[in-house]
């Protein structure tokens, strides 16, 4: 829209610059025509006065005993017909007061108003007299001054430029109006193609654009609807691909939970049998060192403490015994049983769940569990609340929402480029899911949504601020 408005602007100043120019030319063009008609006046005054002087020189009885002059009746009704509009024409016969005629100016056209009167006046000022002889072999019979009224070209001016004015303003708006009809025709597809691409960068690759022009902005329309289907393609090869890495992955954690519970969990116990074993012996010998094996002791204990919470988040074997419920319950027992907790865990679960697919149960127990780590680690919060709910509905999914007490800022936690949080943004992609991240009343928010019918991926970016 911002476009047709540019457009339309762009066309009005353009009319209007050609309209200034005209105007200009119609008031150069009417000061010449004043001139003009001035100077053919006098040449037809003249001529008429020349023929009055030849009559008169046939007729005696008209002439006078000094100088022989035409009859001083010139100022007549045929005199006045050869003066054009505006013009006065000035004579003396035989040295006698000047008399002047002027023809009427009602002719030329309606008064201009004084602020055109002032600027014509200043832009071309006053015409210039123009004499006139009335014979060449005996000047002292007198000369004709011919003056254009300054008025009457100012009215000549403003009469032909209020013509034109009003003519071109009004094909100005005609063609304004029938200029915005044909571009905002013509650039119709543009909205359709604009919402197309709003469309893509939601992550919704199956909409496709079904413009009926075969121009330029069709060629554009074939090259989105291209673009979507590549897209979809990518965006699917893409999520089949993570899919199988966070296979890979849970094996990896099942691998490396066994080497540690196998390799790491025996040593611990051989090491405390040894510092147990050390202890006994030297407690009646080195008391010294039955303390160093104490230490020991207490280092390998913390340390099994450490494996145990490792193991407890490398396992998945759990889940796949026990299912998410139980798993669910047992990691908020975890936290809430830990001494160094900073928070209670409280946890909701609604709907069914025990039939989720094995790969949606594993996702969501693994955000869960890094949500749960960022909301103690990260935040102060007294309160960290946990549920998950399967809607009853027809666009069946599972939500899973974790809210905390503690503060926060939503904005940074969305903006952030950890591994955590890339990690759960990644998860919710591989199935079609979306992430949403906001305050809530006295803390963050988070939302994610997993559909359970298969769907398009959403683009790993798509991130809702709410």
């Amino acid at each position: 829209m911002q476009l047709i408005v540019r457009l339309v602007l762009q066309l009005v100043g353009i009319t209007l610059v050609c309209l200034t120019l005209t105007s200009g030319w119609v008031m150069v063009d009417a000061h010449h025509a004043v001139e003009i008609e001035a100077a053919r006046s006098a040449e037809r005054v003249a001529h008429q006065l020349e023929n009055l002087y030849w009559h008169a020189i046939l007729w005696r009885g008209s002439m006078r005993r000094d100088k022989i002059l035409p009859v001083p009746d010139w100022e007549s009704l045929s005199t006045l017909k050869l003066v054009s509009p505006g013009v006065c024409i000035s004579y003396a016969p035989a040295g006698e007061e000047p008399r002047t005629l002027c023809s009427q100016l009602e002719g030329v056209g309606a008064a201009a108003p004084a602020w055109f009167s002032t600027v014509y006046d200043r832009i071309f000022g006053g015409h210039p007299p123009i004499v006139r002889l009335l014979t060449v072999r005996q000047p002292e019979t007198g000369a004709i001054v011919v003056r254009a009224d300054p008025d009457a070209a100012i009215r000549q001016a403003w009469r032909q430029i209020s013509i034109i004015v009003s003519v071109a303003a009004s094909m100005a708006v005609c063609i304004c109006a029938l200029a915005a009809a044909a571009i905002i025709h013509a650039l119709a597809p543009s909205r359709a193609i604009v919402a197309g691409l709003r469309q893509l960068e939601q992550g919704r690759y199956g909409e496709r654009l079904d413009l009926p022009t075969k121009g330029e902005f069709g060629l554009i329309a074939r090259a989105v609807d291209d673009l979507a289907e590549r897209l979809a393609r990518t965006t699917a090869e893409r999520a089949a691909l993570t899919k199988r890495l966070f296979e890979v992955q849970e094996d990896e954690r099942r691998a490396l939970a066994r080497d540690l519970h196998d390799e790491f969990g025996q040593c611990l116990t051989a090491t405390l049998a040894f510092a147990g074993s050390i202890e006994t012996a030297a407690a009646r010998i080195d008391p010294g060192v039955a303390e160093d094996a104490r230490s020991i002791a207490r280092v390998a204990k913390r340390m099994m403490t450490t494996l145990r919470d490792a193991l407890a988040r490398l396992r998945s074997q759990d889940l796949e015994e026990l299912g998410l419920e139980a798993c669910l319950v047992q990691l908020a027992a975890s936290w809430n049983a830990k001494a160094e907790r900073t928070a209670v865990v409280h946890l909701r679960l609604l709907g069914d769940l025990a039939d989720l697919p094995q790969a949606i149960s594993t996702s969501l127990y693994r955000i869960a569990q890094e949500c749960l780590t960022n909301a103690m680690r990260h935040g102060d919060a007294d309160n960290v609340y946990l549920r998950i709910e399967r809607a009853a509905s027809e666009d069946d999914l599972v939500a899973l929402t974790v809210e905390d007490d503690g503060g926060g800022d939503a904005s940074r936690l969305a903006a952030s480029s950890g591994h955590g949080i890339l990690g759960i943004r990644e998860r919710i992609a591989a199935f079609g899911g979306s992430l949403s991240i906001s305050d809530a009343t006295r803390g963050v928010r988070v939302i994610a949504r997993i559909p359970l019918i298969p769907a398009a991926p959403a683009p790993i970016q798509g991130l809702a601020l709410a």
